[in-house]
Formats: C-alpha cells, structure tokens, sequence
C-alpha cells in the first residue's frame, strides 16, 4: 500500500503577513513619490511666468533710448535711467497699468553707471529682478550700448 501525502494548497500565517508588510513597504514609497509630484508640479509654471516677466521688462527698457529726459511717470519713460530704481508690486505694463492674476510678483529694475566695453563703446548694465511665490529673486541683465 502506497501512502500519498497531500500537496499543500494556500499559504500559511506566516507568509501572508510577510506578503503583506512588503507590499505596504512598497505603497508607502511609491505614494511618497506621488505626493513630492503632485505638491511640486507648478514650480515650472511659476518659473517660466516670472521668467515671462523679466523678459518683457527688460525687452521694454533696451528698446528706449540710452539717454534721455528724466521722466517719473512710467508711462512718459523714454531712456534707460528712467527705469533705475523701480519697484513694482505686482507685474505692469509700459503704461504703468497692473496686469491681471500677476499681483504675487514683485520686480525690481536697476540700471548702473555706464562702463566702458571693447572699443570703447560705452554701456549701461540693466538687471531685471523678479521674486514671488516660489521664486527666489530671479534676475536678468542686459546691456544698452551707446553707439
């Protein structure tokens, strides 16, 4: 007579807990991920408006005239130095008018003393300064020359 063992069928006590701690591990780290995502996702749209700003401020200013009037009045601004020293509270355009949904920015424009560049060309540096939410004091810097 010829005994035969039965096969094992399902898992034992041991095994399923096991199964289960590892499979939590791995859920804990992979929702860990999804959640620094999800909470990070606008940064680039936050950079690449604030980048949107600097550019126009600084393509508004290099297309004024190296010198000038002094005006006070943004909309009446006609050469560089005009722009020295301003600080907007939120993003305008030329004419000084706030510009909608972009009050969370502040820039700041400074324009230096002239240097001389090669072939004594005179020049003057313009930094564009944005901060707000998520962005830290982003700068661009231009050159208006003299020619």
């Amino acid at each position: 007579m010829t005994v035969r063992l039965k096969k094992q069928h399902g898992v034992t006590l041991v095994e399923l807990i096991l199964t289960m701690v590892i499979i939590s591990v791995a859920l804990v780290g992979i929702l860990a991920v999804i959640n620094l995502t999800v909470s990070h996702s606008a940064d680039p749209l936050v950079n690449q408006q604030a980048i949107a700003i600097a550019e126009s401020y600084l393509e508004e200013i290099l297309l004024q005239n190296y010198s000038g009037n002094t005006s006070t009045n943004r909309a009446d601004f006609d050469d560089v130095d005009d722009y020295n020293n301003l600080l907007d509270n939120g993003a305008h355009d030329q004419q000084g008018t706030a510009i909608t949904n972009l009050n969370q920015y502040t820039v700041s424009v400074s324009v230096a003393a002239p240097t001389v560049l090669a072939g004594s060309v005179n020049a003057k540096q313009i930094t564009v300064s944005v901060s707000g939410l998520g962005v830290s004091n982003l700068s661009l810097v231009g050159y208006k020359a003299d020619y």
